[in-house]
């Protein structure tokens, strides 16, 4: 037990650092200024540029960070320029792994890299085709993987930028502005923690229909 302490004592300090990111990022606002920009970035594209880091917190990320820039102690502009840039940046170093590691990386797990979790955004990708790299932005798990899987399946580069690009678009604004206009309103600021679980919600609900889906397919061939 003494031996799986430490990592116990990892995982909790994630999620309260989830589920208060809020506090988190004012804290490191008024201690490094503009310095959280830098911080930003760096979450984001590595949540969206690197395979081993699916579980950094996007989505709460960008709504937290716009819920900030709406109390006046981030720029929205910059905000959304930086995130909008990590995101594009980090899918294209995703994109250029894959296509260059290609298929051998599925024939294994690895220590930070499951075979399912790249299956899934496999499956994903061939179900949607392009329009995937959009819908992966919603996505956690997906949205890290997507472009990876894009790389090994060997996808035109001038295809996949036009959807990382759109994509990223619409997961930044929506996401950064959200947190802009809703941050403000005393429900939110009281109700901050319930609005990240529900952010996560969200995000996850498609994964988790789609497990549903795959279990009732499973049971009727079984029958």
């Amino acid at each position: 037990m003494d031996f799986f302490a430490p990592f116990a004592d990892v995982f909790w300090h994630l999620m309260d650092m989830l589920l208060h990111i809020d506090v988190y990022l004012r804290d490191i606002v008024q201690q490094y200024g503009t310095l959280v920009y830098f911080f930003l970035f760096l979450v984001v594209f590595c949540e969206t540029g690197l395979v081993v880091t699916p579980f950094l917190p996007g989505d709460s990320l960008l709504f937290a960070g716009g819920t900030l820039a709406g109390a006046g102690l981030l720029n929205y502009p910059a905000i959304c320029a930086v995130l909008l840039g990590a995101a594009i940046s980090g899918d294209q170093v995703n994109f250029r792994i894959g296509r260059h590691v290609g298929p051998p990386i599925f024939e294994k797990d690895y220590r930070w890299l499951k075979r399912k979790h790249l299956q899934q955004a496999h499956e994903f990708y061939e179900r949607h085709g392009g329009k995937a790299i959009i819908l992966a932005r919603f996505i956690p798990i997906i949205r890290t993987f997507a472009p990876f899987v894009a790389g090994v399946a060997d996808m035109r580069q001038d295809r996949f930028l036009f959807f990382n690009v759109s994509g990223a678009l619409l997961w930044v604004f929506s996401l950064v502005t959200a947190g802009y206009f809703l941050g403000s309103r005393p429900f939110v600021q009281n109700n901050f923690s319930l609005i990240i679980y529900g952010i996560i919600l969200l995000s996850v609900m498609p994964v988790l229909l789609e497990g549903a889906r795959h279990i009732v397919k499973s049971r009727k061939r079984a029958d």
